[in-house]
């Protein structure tokens, strides 16, 4: 494994492989690098090793050999020796250690064969600080948050797209920003389903339910320094629930990360307070945050400590481009506190705290293909999870005790069935169909399994492009373990809660989105019931507005 760290500086390297995707060209690697790496160690992607890194303190070259190709640095010379704490010997930890400090040091890439990057008659790259440029126009949407996979709306289609030029004059400064107000409403339509108090109710829209969930997110641009694709994006937020059961109310951080890509984006960093509900499984119908009528759906895996905007926790993600479609995309993030996000925020309510009691790492790993829709070419998205936690969780099977190391699965896919319109810029419009399929062990998990199918239709009426509409029908299966210990208390139980919802998400305006929809839900309670529950014929309705 890992010996120990060094400072080094290399000022020049040498590639004997081609740009990955480019062919032709070479890879011209400048970087100030404040510590590496000794000794050899696997580069870990998922769960394969696809290359080694090998140097010595004393040499003047260094060799990653990678599949396909070497590369070969010259002028590497040593600096003086620091010697790190003890060796880590857990793989995602350290592999952590080695992006944060490959990212955060300044190590990055640019490329001779691109005419806007300067050359001196050595071979060096243009000083950093030759490509700032403040008077250039740039286009704001060059700015928006990246990595996520999740769409957001771009600053065209925000209720304040440029007003008087202000996000035009920040653009070339390099800042960006995004602002955004969730809000959706649940009733239960019939009759028996009232509870007395907002303490009693057992689910969203037994009385009426509301939350409101408030973000500013700003970006700032780093490749104006040289760093490829490099942003350090900060957020806060706001988030109201009318039932502490939908979600914990909060105000505090949402995001603090720092983004970039390496090898001709081949490989993505990312690190900081991550928001991993919009990084990984892409729960949201439709694969877009504005058209969402009832939020994310397959609970698994935020009962699993994933965290997303309302609870953040410290994380690295790391992301190999495989190809053009193919990627693997890793995670090792603080988990959410085992006993929920309720719990988190009391412990933790301004999100800045790097542990809570009992949380430990979750670890994901997610592989996938996805292909973007074009003319004839149908959209497809198939991505396949696996995650450990380490975590002390309350044990189903064994009430009272603890038991650390939960995991859950996730297997997720989306095709586009028909192009209404196969042109270019209209390619995503059709009909689609897909399925999600969710597993944790019932020992350690209220919600055991997870089923959903899926068919919806994004622009279906050439004057409504950008509506969507959908059908969706879920299963939720609960522990036995949780079922089992009802009975022995003499409650009534049930072992699932089926559901089917029908929405229409309408494009009202620029940034303004409004969704209804219909939800029947037998068995709305989770796992225990009473003989007044029934079940529940749900009114649903969001408005979703960006600025």
């Amino acid at each position: 494994m890992l010996k120990r760290t060094i400072g080094v500086i290399f000022t020049h390297a040498d590639s004997d492989f081609a740009r990955p995707r480019r062919s032709g060209k070479f890879v011209t690697l400048r970087s100030t690098v404040s510590s590496a790496f000794t000794g050899c160690g696997a580069l870990h992607f998922g769960s394969a090793a696809v290359g080694w890194m090998s140097f010595a303190t004393t040499a003047r070259r260094l060799r990653l050999v990678m599949p396909g190709g070497s590369m070969r640095c010259a002028n590497f010379r040593p600096g003086s020796a620091l010697v790190s704490n003890s060796a880590i010997d857990a793989w995602p930890l350290s592999f952590a250690a080695f992006l944060a400090v490959a990212g955060m040091s300044g190590a990055t890439s640019a490329y001779a064969a691109d005419a806007n990057i300067r050359s001196d008659n050595n071979g060096s790259v243009a000083s950093p600080a030759d490509k700032v440029k403040t008077d250039a126009p740039v286009d704001p949407d060059s700015l928006r948050i990246k990595g996520l996979n999740i769409g957001l709306p771009g600053f065209k289609d925000t209720i304040d797209p440029d007003v008087g030029g202000a996000r035009s004059e920040l653009a070339k400064a390099g800042i960006g920003y995004i602002g955004m107000s969730l809000n959706n409403f649940y009733e239960n339509t019939l009759p028996h389903a009232f509870a007395p108090t907002h303490a009693q109710q057992l689910y969203n829209g037994q009385n009426f339910t509301a939350s409101s969930q408030n973000f500013m997110f700003i970006t700032y641009d780093l490749s104006r320094f040289g760093i490829q694709d490099g942003q350090i994006v900060v957020a806060a937020g706001d988030s109201q629930y009318t039932w502490n059961g939908g979600g914990p109310s909060r105000f505090g951080l949402t995001m603090a990360t720092y983004y970039q890509t390496f090898l001709d984006r081949t490989f993505e960093l990312k690190l900081g307070y991550v928001h991993n509900g919009w990084e990984f499984a892409g729960t949201n119908v439709g694969g877009s945050l504005a058209s969402s009528v009832f939020g994310p759906a397959g609970s698994i895996i935020y009962q699993g400590g994933i965290n997303n905007a309302n609870v953040p926790t410290p994380g690295v993600i790391f992301k190999y481009n495989i190809d053009d479609h193919f990627y693997d995309k890793v995670t090792a993030q603080r988990s959410v506190s085992p006993d929920g996000q309720v719990a988190e925020v009391n412990a933790n309510p301004a999100a800045v705290d790097w542990t809570v009691p009992n949380a430990g790492v979750l670890y994901l790993n997610e592989f996938g293909y996805k292909r973007d829709a074009a003319p004839n070419v149908a959209q497809m998205w198939v991505r396949a999870g696996a995650a450990y936690n380490t975590s002390n969780y309350n044990n189903k099977e064994f009430p009272g005790t603890r038991t650390e190391g939960n995991s859950f699965y996730y297997l997720l896919a989306d095709r586009q069935l028909w192009q209404s319109v196969p042109v270019k810029g209209s390619a995503g419009r059709g009909v689609y169909a897909g399925f999600s399929v969710m597993y944790a062990p019932p020992e350690l998990n209220t919600i055991s399994q997870y089923y959903e199918a899926r068919l919806y239709g994004k622009g279906l009426f050439n004057s409504r492009p950008d509506d969507l509409i959908s059908l969706v029908l879920t299963d939720t299966v609960f522990s036995n373990y949780s079922v089992y210990q009802a009975l022995l208390k003499n409650q009534l139980a049930h072992t699932d809660s089926k559901a089917i919802t029908v929405s229409y998400n309408a494009h009202l305006a620029p940034g303004i989105y409004g969704s209804v929809g219909l939800s029947y839900i037998d068995h709305p309670t989770s796992v225990t019931y009473t003989t007044q529950t029934g079940s529940a014929l749900n009114a649903l309705a969001a408005l979703n507005i960006f600025w």
